[in-house]
């Protein structure tokens, strides 16, 4: 679940904990699956005794930038959280990889349902360049967007979801500015004409700083919500116009909020806002 506001969140709070500096002293891998790319022997090994120079976010991933070259990767999917724990603190449940660094505290990646991934890499070109635009970049342009969906008879909402179209969106922010530009969800990305596209792109800039204003979307108080390092919940839930509101008024226009399932997610959405009859271009 966690997406850009969320990740950007997580990132902004470990930094405020000065993680940039600290050398990584020991690492504890209580599940094996939590590793990706190699065996998680070889990625603790490989781990010990570098040196976190910044921490930063990429689409939908944690990077921290090590010493010497590489980087340590996490991917939080849906119910990843990713904080500190002070130096004698005990591992609880779900915590599946627990990093020593050198002031004693733990950098403990938590995850309830273990799709959540870490990994380490030699170049984060690697699984980084294969994404998509910043969707907060100055690079990402109203123009940059029309060319991204124009030459796809896919979907408007499978190609936002789509990391390689554009870095970050997922199911909320997607949901939120597709309702805000008014386009329905099973348009095809080359159906939308320049306002159309000018729209969307405004509204995706839209929905995500607010997101970002409001340290992400936090919808529930189960294990598996968002919760910052500072376990601090997202306070952007309270904003949200249409997402999880199935049943509710459409805050626009009065009409009934539907729900629909596109590209195998729950899709919110306004039918009189976002005009069906424009889904079949």
């Amino acid at each position: 679940m966690p997406e850009l506001p969320e990740v950007q969140t997580v990132v902004d709070d470990l930094n405020a904990e000065q993680i940039a500096g600290h050398v990584i002293v020991d690492v504890s891998v209580h599940w094996p699956r939590i590793v990706a790319l190699e065996q998680p022997d070889d990625f603790s090994r490989k781990l010990k005794g570098c040196r976190i120079q910044r921490a930063w976010r990429r689409g939908k991933f944690i990077v921290f930038d090590l010493k010497g070259g590489g980087g340590l990767l996490f991917h939080l999917r849906m119910t990843g959280r990713l904080y500190l724990r002070k130096r004698y603190a005990r591992r609880q449940a779900h915590e599946h990889l627990r990093i020593r660094l050198d002031d004693g505290r733990r950098l403990v990646f938590y995850d309830t349902r273990k799709f959540g991934r870490a990994c380490r890499v030699v170049d984060t070109d690697q699984i980084l360049g294969k994404l998509g635009p910043e969707p907060l970049s100055g690079a990402f342009t109203a123009r940059v967007l029309g060319e991204r969906l124009s030459s796809r008879r896919r979907q408007v909402k499978a190609l936002l979801l789509d990391q390689t179209v554009v870095a970050g969106l997922g199911n909320i922010y997607v949901d939120e500015a597709l309702w805000s530009a008014k386009i329905h969800p099973l348009r095809h990305g080359s159906s939308l004409n320049g306002s159309e596209t000018r729209a969307l792109h405004r509204a995706i800039r839209r929905v995500l700083r607010l997101g970002l204003r409001n340290a992400g979307t936090s919808l529930g108080n189960g294990k598996s919500n968002f919760v910052s390092p500072r376990w601090e919940k997202g306070r952007n839930r309270s904003a949200l116009k249409v997402f999880r509101r199935t049943g509710k008024t459409c805050p626009r226009c009065g009409s009934v909020i539907r729900r629909i399932i596109v590209s195998q997610r729950s899709t919110h959405i306004c039918t009189r806002c976002q005009h069906f009859s424009s889904a079949l271009g």
